[in-house]
C-alpha cells in the first residue's frame, strides 16, 4: 500500500465511516472500528474489534486476512490523527461475515455504491464536481465561494495532468512544486500559509477567501500554460516553471494590495468564513422579522 492516500468521510445511514482512497492502488480503505460501530451498535467498538481480531488470529480461514490488515493515520474525534486498522472492500466483506448484524446486507450494498461512485467519477470527472458542490453546500459555504472553489478543482486537475505528462511523480514531487507555486504568489510556503490560518491536516484551498482562491487559480493555470509551451523535461525545469507561474500571480497580488491598501492573504479559515455567511443570514432574517413585527394587522 502506498502513502498517497486521500482521507475522506463516507456516510452509511447518517453514520460516519472514515475512508481513504489510494490513487496508485485504486483502492478504498475503510476504518474497521467505524464499520464495527455501525454494524454492532456496540458501546465499545474498539473492544469488539480487538476481540474479533483475536478470534480471527486463531481461525485457519481468517489467519491470512488478519496478517494483511494494515494501518493508516485517520482523524479522530479529538481532531488529531492516529493509526487506525483499515481494510479494503474485499477484506471488509470477509470481516462482516463474522459480525452478526441485520445491517450486514444493506452495508454490503453501500460498499458497492461507494466503489461504483469512484469508478463513475474516474470515467466522468464532472460527477466529482457535482458531489463536491453538494458537500460544500451542506457545509454552509456561499454560492460565490463555491463557484470559485469548483473552478479551482478543475484548474488543479489540469495542472496535475500536465505534471504527469512531464514525468513529475505524484506525492513528494507534486508537493514540492505546489510549494514553489504557493511561495511565489503568496510569499509563504504551504506550511506557513496553513499555520497562519491555524490549520493542521485541513485542505488549504477549503480555507481560502474568494480572492485567495482566484489568485491561487491564476498561479496554477499560468503554470500549466507555461509548462505546455516550455515543455520542461527535468524536475528542476518544472520547478522553474512553477516559480514563474506563481510569481505572475504574486505580482497581481501586490498590485491589488497597493490599490486597496490591505493584504490579500488573510488568517481567516473556513470556520470563520462560514460564520460570516451565517451572521449575514441571521442579520437579514432579524431585519425581516423586525419589519414584519411593525406591520399592523
Amino acid at each position: 500500500m502506498t502513502e498517497n492516500t486521500n482521507n475522506n468521510i463516507q456516510l452509511f445511514e447518517d453514520q460516519a465511516i472514515r475512508t481513504a482512497w489510494d490513487e496508485e492502488q485504486e483502492e478504498w480503505y475503510f476504518s474497521i472500528v467505524d464499520v464495527v460501530a455501525v454494524l454492532t451498535e456496540s458501546e465499545n467498538p474498539r473492544r469488539y474489534w480487538s476481540d474479533l481480531k483475536r478470534k480471527m488470529k486463531k481461525e485457519e480461514g481468517a489467519i491470512q486476512l488478519y496478517e494483511n490488515i494494515v494501518q493508516l493515520k485517520m482523524k479522530s474525534s479529538d481532531g488529531k490523527f492516529y493509526k487506525t486498522d483499515v481494510a479494503t472492500t474485499e477484506q471488509l466483506l470477509r470481516i462482516i461475515q463474522s459480525i452478526p448484524s441485520p445491517k450486514a446486507e444493506p452495508f454490503k450494498l453501500w460498499l458497492a455504491q461507494v466503489g461504483r461512485e469512484r469508478i463513475e467519477e474516474t470515467i466522468d470527472p464532472e460527477l466529482t464536481i457535482d458531489r463536491a458542490l453538494e458537500t460544500y453546500l451542506r457545509k454552509g459555504y456561499g454560492p460565490e465561494w463555491i463557484n470559485q472553489r469548483l473552478q479551482s478543482i478543475q484548474v488543479r486537475r489540469e495542472l496535475t495532468e500536465e505534471w504527469k505528462e512531464r514525468g513529475v511523480k505524484q506525492g513528494k514531487e507534486f508537493a514540492i512544486l505546489t510549494d514553489e507555486i504557493t511561495r511565489a504568489w503568496s510569499g509563504m510556503s504551504t506550511r506557513q500559509y496553513k499555520n497562519l490560518k491555524g490549520l493542521k491536516k485541513e485542505n488549504l484551498r477549503d480555507n481560502m477567501t474568494t480572492l485567495e482562491l482566484v489568485l491561487n487559480m491564476l498561479a496554477e493555470a499560468t503554470t500549466t500554460e507555461i509548462s505546455k509551451t516550455v515543455k520542461p523535461s527535468t524536475f528542476s525545469e518544472n520547478q522553474n516553471v512553477a516559480r514563474t507561474g506563481g510569481t505572475i500571480a504574486g505580482n497581481t497580488r501586490r498590485e491589488i494590495e497597493e490599490q486597496t491598501g490591505k493584504p490579500v492573504i488573510t488568517s481567516q479559515n473556513a470556520l470563520q468564513l462560514n460564520q460570516v455567511v451565517i451572521d449575514m443570514i441571521e442579520n437579514t432574517a432579524a431585519k425581516v422579522s423586525d419589519g414584519n413585527s411593525g406591520v399592523k394587522g
